[in-house]
């Protein structure tokens, strides 16, 4: 996903589509991670967490592989939509591993587990317009497939099967389930909300600047820059929040340095190109490990946080999958991204007040209330 943003320009100019057409390329995959959510846990109890983070990795590598036929506009959303399947199935599956492993030290390694994440973007963020300028955007997208491979290898090699994480007897939570909780319709709301934004920066920070006369390359960098300091914050913020306990300070924090990033892009972009980033790379890359913490806070059971986490994220990818869409459409309207981005900072000063209420002292109860 974060290899399209750079590529936006070339893959427009050779395939012919507008910027919301071109927006479907990075709307699709979260779509697909939104409802991959919902099947995730059916898939695992019939093939076990080996076999989904097998499966989810060959959907990858195959899709990223098949960019190397061109097979046109079909086939670029089609590829979108199988990649998207494949991150779906990984993200729904995790976190409840990470909760049944980590116990206490859960936001400590949600922070790694995100800041890899976002490390992958940085890499092909920048290496995707220096391979384009070489081998063409086909190449530059086909040749992350390469690293999905290498990841089925690997996984492949290892020896221990990894158990399903089994909810408390008596106690079967599913969708409709949580739907009935006001508080999981907050935790969604609030996830797809902040996800809205993380879309709208890997889809459209390249072509932001490459608007204003930047070269893909250096377009391209900007968005690594912002991935880079993503990395760092994934590491640093979920490690204070774990420390602080309380975690509404520390999600204020991120929420308001989003909240100046957006608006210094909205309104001097090219003067403030690297710090609007920068501000932008702390505010998101602390916000999106945040976000599955405070969900997971609200169950004790592995099983019971990671379908609980699964669920917010699926309604969450589905919110955010609007919003590239969105931003494209205003592209096309008024010419710029400018408004776009502000819009995101009065979306994220909502975001502060919606935090507030994430106390987690008493998140358990919210569930225990309507489950038993």
């Amino acid at each position: 996903m974060a290899a399209i943003g750079p590529l936006v320009e070339s893959i427009r100019q050779d395939v012919g589509l507008s910027f919301t057409q071109v927006s479907l390329l990075t709307a699709l995959p979260v779509i697909a991670m939104g409802l991959g959510c919902f099947v995730s846990a059916s898939i695992t109890k019939r093939i076990g967490f080996n076999g989904v983070v097998t499966l989810a990795l060959v959907a990858i590598a195959t899709s990223d592989a098949l960019h190397w036929f061109n097979l046109g506009v079909i086939g670029l959303l089609a590829t979108a939509l199988g990649a998207g399947i494949g991150i779906a199935l990984i993200q729904a599956v995790l976190p409840a591993f990470i909760k049944q492993a980590a116990g206490e030290k859960t936001p400590l390694l949600m922070g790694f587990y995100i800041a890899a994440i976002m490390g992958g973007a940085a890499l092909s963020s920048a290496i995707s317009p220096m391979v384009s300028h070489h081998l063409g955007w086909e190449s530059a997208l086909a040749v992350w497939g390469i690293l999905a491979v290498l990841g089925v290898v690997v996984w492949g090699m290892r020896t221990r099967v990894l158990p399903v994480p089994r909810q408390p007897q008596g106690v079967q939570v599913g969708f409709s389930d949580l739907a009935r909780l006001p508080r999981f319709w907050s935790l969604a709301i609030f996830f797809g909300l902040g996800t809205a934004g993380y879309t709208c920066v890997l889809a459209w920070i390249p072509p932001t600047f490459t608007n204003l006369g930047w070269t893909e390359t250096h377009a391209g960098l900007a968005l690594s820059w912002l991935t880079a300091i993503q990395v760092i914050a994934g590491l640093v913020f979920p490690a204070l929040a774990q420390r602080m306990g309380d975690r509404r300070p520390v999600l204020t924090f991120v929420l308001l340095l989003a909240v100046g990033g957006f608006v210094l892009l909205g309104t001097a972009p090219a003067a403030m190109a690297w710090l609007a980033t920068a501000l932008l790379g702390l505010g998101i890359g602390g916000l999106f490990p945040l976000s599955l913490i405070i969900t997971m806070d609200h169950a004790d059971e592995p099983a019971l946080a990671g379908q609980l986490a699964a669920c917010v994220q699926g309604i969450g990818y589905l919110i955010a999958s609007a919003s590239p869409a969105i931003a494209g459409l205003l592209k096309d309207l008024m010419g710029g991204f400018e408004q776009a981005w502000l819009s995101l900072g009065v979306i994220f000063v909502g975001l502060v007040g919606m935090c507030l209420r994430f106390d987690k002292s008493q998140a358990t109860q919210h569930l225990r209330l309507y489950l038993g």
